[in-house]
């Protein structure tokens, strides 16, 4: 029993420290353009009949059980699309609906993101925060401008709800080219890596999405609830708490029994 209480309350405690783990990192992010917060999944350790004769199994239904704690399982991203922020910019963009944007990182993989906060480098190319190049399916036109060096500004295009991007160029409106989205069937499928950014994990595969549209000159706000988080810290501090009184509760115990050993 004492072996089972110090089990008890350490697992209880590594378990409840990585929920606390993962309020903190959802609340340092309440203000980052596309975040997604994260929650921690929790799994029943061992059950065991108090009336077992052999070895513990969890085939005891008419007996009393006994639990040895609880641990941390996978941690879980919620998708739930945040709140649609008017900023007045061409640059920026928010999914309206599911999918992801598609960047090309340094090492020429690619990457996916939410986040729409996109900047126009020297070179005329839009880019997000980290200076990864948004990937655009190009027209014809396009490719033609691009050889003759035309690329954005902060004025010179427009882009509709279906990704369609329109470049005005000496006084015409020209069919640039398109921003795609994807999406994918799990979110298994996808490799944070930081900065709001996800890889492919080896084997998955991204598909082309038509279920949502992009809307200019807005972003997508985190989908952190603030007061949620506040109240879930407070649930896993209490958590917390009492798995450390049930450790120094096993500590007294074999205390107990050193002493009545030595006499």
């Amino acid at each position: 029993m004492v072996l089972r209480s110090i089990w008890t309350g350490r697992s209880a405690m590594n378990a409840q420290q990585q929920k606390l783990d993962s309020i903190s990192n959802n609340i340092a992010n309440v203000n980052t353009v596309g975040y997604k917060r994260e929650d921690v999944s929790f799994q029943d350790l061992v059950y065991e009949s108090l009336k077992r004769k052999g070895y513990p199994t969890n085939d005891n239904q008419n007996s009393i059980l006994n639990g040895t704690g609880v641990k941390a399982g996978n941690w879980i991203r919620d998708i739930e699309q945040g709140n649609l922020r008017s900023t007045d910019s061409k640059t920026d963009f928010a999914i309206d609906g599911e999918g992801y944007f598609r960047v090309t990182l340094p090492d020429g993989s690619k990457g996916y993101e939410r986040a729409g906060s996109f900047n126009i480098n020297s070179n005329g190319e839009l880019v997000d925060k980290s200076g990864n190049r948004l990937d655009i399916e190009f027209t014809e036109d396009g490719q033609n401008l691009l050889s003759e060096g035309v690329g954005f500004t902060n004025d010179n295009f427009s882009v509709k709800e279906d990704g369609e991007i329109y470049l005005n160029h000496n006084n015409d409106s020209v069919h640039y080219g398109k921003i795609n989205l994807y999406s994918t069937v799990s979110q298994e499928s996808l490799n944070p890596i930081g900065q709001n950014l996800y890889t492919l994990n080896q084997g998955a595969q991204m598909n082309g999405t038509t279920k949502a549209n992009i809307l200019q000159g807005f972003v997508e706000d985190s989908n952190v609830d603030v007061g949620k988080e506040l109240t879930d810290m407070i649930v896993a501090q209490r958590a917390f708490e009492m798995g450390s009184r049930a450790l120094k509760t096993g500590d007294e115990m074999w205390g107990m029994i050193n002493n009545m050993k030595g006499r």
